[in-house]
C-alpha cells in the first residue's frame, strides 16, 4: 500500500511542511513547543537560506530553513539525514552567519539578537556511551562557564535525536511530544489520529497529503525520496565495513548515483581532493 502522507525526512517533505509561506503557522507552533521562549512567537519572516561570506573566496552556507521573528531573533532549522564527520563544527560554523549579519555600519554597540540553531537528526549522536543521556531525544546546548552557569543566553543549539523518540500515542504529554510523534510516524499514518484534532495539525496533515500534490510537486518529491532511500541504503551497507573504508564506499555509491560533490562532502566529511580521487 502506498503511503498517504509525505516522508518528512526527505528534503522536499521537510520544506513542504515547514518551509513554505503557507506553512508558517506550523513552523511557529513547532518552534514555540521546542524553544524556551520568554515570549511566544506570533510571526516569522523567511530569509534567504543561502548565506555568503564576506568575500567571494569565503565558504558559503545553505540552510534548510532560515527565518526571524518580530523581535529580530534568528532561527536556523536543519534536517540532517545521516551522521557525518564534524557535524557539530558545521552547526557552529552555520551559527556564525546570522550573528555576523547583525553587524551595523558606523557606530554600533555590539548588541545582538538571539540565534537558535535547531537540528532534526535522523540518526543518533553516539556521544554518551552507556550513560542515561544516550536515550535523550532533545539536547539543548549553550555556552557555559566552569561552574555550569550559562555565560551567554543568546546562542542556543537544539538537537532532536529522532530515533530516540519511541512514545506511543497514549504516552504523549506535551505539544512537543505531539510534533515528534507526528514527524516520526507521518509516513505510516493511514488516517489522522484523534490526538491531532486542532487546526494546526489539521493543516499539517492536509499539507503532507500526497493526493493533494500537483504533478510538479510529485516529481520533486519522488526525486527527493529516491535520494533519501539511496543515502540510507549505502550507509547501511557501509556500516559493516571499517569507518574509513565505509566513508569511501558511501562516497563512491553517492557519486555513482549522480549526487553532487558538495552533498557527498557534507554526508561523509571527505575533502574535495579525497572525493576527486575516488
Amino acid at each position: 500500500m502506498k503511503p498517504k502522507y509525505v516522508n518528512p525526512f526527505t528534503d522536499f517533505g521537510f520544506k513542504k511542511i515547514f518551509g513554505e509561506e503557507a506553512s508558517k503557522p506550523l513552523l511557529m507552533d513547532f518552534l514555540n513547543a521546542l524553544l524556551p521562549q520568554a515570549n511566544t512567537i506570533v510571526d516569522l519572516t523567511f530569509k534567504n537560506p543561502e548565506q555568503l561570506g564576506l568575500v567571494d573566496a569565503d565558504r558559503k552556507a545553505i540552510f534548510d530553513i532560515y527565518c526571524e521573528n518580530a523581535n529580530g531573533e534568528k532561527f536556523i532549522v536543519e534536517l540532517q539525514k545521516a551522521e557525518q564527520n564534524y557535524f557539530k563544527d558545521r552547526t557552529v560554523f552555520y551559527s556564525t552567519f546570522p550573528i555576523r549579519e547583525q553587524a551595523k555600519k558606523g557606530y554600533w554597540d555590539y548588541q545582538l539578537k538571539a540565534v537558535y540553531c535547531i537540528g532534526i537528526l535522523d540518526f543518533r549522536f553516539n556521544d554518551y556511551g552507556n550513560t542515561a543521556e544516550k536515550n535523550d531525544v532533545v539536547h539543548v546546548v549553550q555556552l557555559k562557564d566552569q561552574h555550569g552557569r550559562v555565560f551567554y543566553d543568546k546562542l542556543t543549539y537544539v538537537y532532536l535525536e529522532m530515533p530516540n523518540f519511541k512514545k506511543a500515542e497514549t504516552e504523549l504529554v506535551s505539544r512537543l511530544d505531539q510534533w515528534l510523534f507526528f514527524l516520526r510516524n507521518l509516513e505510516d499514518f493511514e488516517s489522522v489520529p484523534a490526538i491531532f484534532a486542532d487546526s494546526v495539525f489539521s493543516q499539517a496533515f492536509q499539507t503532507a497529503e500526497l493526493a493533494k500534490f500537483e504533478p510538479a510537486e510529485w516529481d520533486s518529491y519522488e526525486g527527493s525520496l529516491k535520494v533519501y532511500r539511496d543515502l540510507h541504503a549505502v550507509i547501511d551497507t557501509a556500516h559493516d565495513k571499517g569507518r574509513d573504508e565505509g566513508r569511501l564506499e558511501v562516497a563512491r555509491n553517492l557519486r555513482r548515483k549522480g549526487l553532487t560533490d558538495d552533498f557527498i562532502a557534507e554526508v561523509t566529511g571527505l575533502t574535495q581532493t579525497e572525493i576527486d580521487q575516488l
